[in-house]
C-alpha cells in the first residue's frame, strides 16, 4: 500500500469518529433531558453507559456504515446517523457484558461498567453485578429505540431493525460460543473462525454494511454471500491480529503487558498455534500456563521464546495477510457495480489493518 492510500485511510477514519464522537455525546445529552424517574441508580446507569460509549474506539463500524451508503451515492442519506447510534449502541451493551463474563476491572484505559458498580457497592456484590448486567441491557434496547426513529421509510427502518437485531443474536451466540472454546478438546480452525465470525465480524462488519446499504435504498439481500464471506475474512484477520499482538507484541504496542490470553486460560489463534506446534515438555509448559490463572511475565516470556522458534509468528502474520487479500478481492469484485472510490475504501481497509501488525 503507498504511504498515499494509507493516508487516506487514516483521513476517512479520523473523520467519522470526530463526526460521530459529537453526534453520540448530544444523543447522550438528549437522554439525560428526558423525564425520568425519582432515583439515584438510573441516572448513575445512565452517565456509566455515556462515560464507556464515548470513552474511545476507532468508530470502525461507523466508518463503514458510512462508507457502504457511499457504495451507492455520494449525498449525504437519511438515517445513516440513527444506524451509526444504533450499531454503537450495541457495541456499549457488548463491551459492559464481555467485562463481565471475563471479570475484567479495565476497559479503555478506564474502569470498566462492572467494576465502577464494585467500587461504589463493595459490600453489595450481587447488586453490583446485577446493575452492570441492566446497563448493559439498556445499551442493548437503547440501540433498537433510536434505530426506530430514523427518518427513513417505514419498508426500510423494518428492514434495519431486523438487521439489527439478528446481528444483536449472532453477537450473543459468539459469545457462547468464546465461552465453549476453552472447555474440552483443543478447539480446530473451524471453531475457531466461527468464534470470530459470530462475536465480531456479523455485527462489526456485515451489520454495518447492511445497514448502509439500506439506508441508501439498496437491497443487501442481492449481495448477502459476499457481503458475509467479505465481513468473515476481515473479522479473521482482525481477531488474529489481536490475538498475535497479544502473545507478541510489547508493551509500547500493546499499552498492556503481553500474554492476556494466556493468563486468562483463553484458548485463542495464538494459544492454540502454539499447543498445535509442541509437543512434550513444551506443549507442558503452555497447558500448565494456561490451567494456572496469573502466570508470571517469565512463563510468558518461555512461551513467546517457544512459539518464535517453531515459527508459530511467522505463520501467524502469514495467516493474517492471507485473510485481508481475500477480503481485498472480494471487495475489489465490486467494482463496475458500485462507487469505485467507495469501493477503494473497502478494498484497502483489511490490508491496512494487517500492516498494523506485521
Amino acid at each position: 500500500m503507498t504511504a498515499e492510500i494509507t493516508a487516506d485511510i487514516h483521513a476517512r477514519l479520523a473523520g467519522y469518529r470526530d463526526r460521530f464522537d459529537a453526534v453520540f455525546a448530544r444523543y447522550f445529552d438528549t437522554l439525560a433531558q428526558q423525564r425520568l424517574p425519582r432515583s439515584t441508580f438510573v441516572p448513575e446507569a445512565l452517565e456509566l453507559v455515556r462515560d464507556m460509549s464515548l470513552r474511545g474506539g476507532k468508530r470502525l463500524r461507523v466508518a463503514l456504515l458510512y462508507e457502504a451508503a457511499r457504495l451507492v451515492t455520494p449525498d449525504p442519506v437519511p438515517g445513516l446517523e440513527e444506524a451509526a447510534l444504533s450499531i454503537e449502541l450495541l457495541q456499549t451493551h457488548g463491551l459492559i457484558h464481555d467485562d463481565i463474563i471475563d471479570d475484567s476491572p479495565v476497559r479503555r484505559g478506564a474502569s470498566s461498567v462492572y467494576y465502577a458498580y464494585r467500587d461504589r457497592y463493595p459490600d453489595r456484590e450481587q447488586t453490583a453485578l446485577g446493575l452492570a448486567v441492566l446497563a448493559g441491557d439498556l445499551a442493548a434496547f437503547w440501540s433498537v429505540q433510536v434505530l426506530m426513529s430514523a427518518p427513513v421509510s417505514r419498508e426500510a427502518r423494518r428492514a434495519m431493525a431486523a438487521v439489527q437485531a439478528t446481528a444483536g443474536a449472532d453477537t450473543v451466540v459468539g459469545q457462547v460460543l468464546d465461552l465453549e472454546r476453552d472447555f474440552g478438546p483443543l478447539p480446530d480452525r473451524e471453531a475457531l473462525d466461527a468464534v470470530s465470525e459470530y462475536k465480531s465480524a456479523r455485527y462489526s462488519v456485515l451489520a454495518p454494511l447492511q445497514l448502509g446499504l439500506l439506508a441508501a435504498g439498496a437491497d443487501p439481500a442481492d449481495h448477502h454471500e459476499e457481503l458475509a464471506r467479505y465481513a468473515r475474512l476481515v473479522g479473521v484477520s482482525g481477531q488474529l491480529r489481536d490475538d498475535y499482538l497479544d502473545l507478541f507484541a510489547d508493551t509500547a504496542t500493546l499499552g498492556k503487558a503481553a500474554g492476556t490470553d494466556l493468563r486468562s486460560g483463553r484458548r485463542s489463534y495464538a494459544v492454540c498455534a502454539v499447543l498445535a506446534a509442541t509437543a512434550d515438555q513444551e506443549r507442558a509448559l503452555v497447558e500448565a500456563a494456561l490451567t494456572a490463572p496469573g502466570c508470571p511475565p517469565e512463563t510468558v516470556e518461555q512461551v513467546q521464546r517457544i512459539a518464535r522458534r517453531h515459527g508459530v509468528d511467522q505463520q501467524l502474520r502469514a495467516d493474517i495477510r492471507q485473510n485481508a487479500e481475500g477480503a481485498a478481492a472480494v471487495a475489489a469484485g465490486w467494482r463496475g457495480r458500485w462507487r469505485g472510490d467507495a469501493v477503494e475504501f473497502f478494498e484497502y481497509l483489511p490490508l491496512w489493518a494487517a500492516e498494523r501488525a506485521l
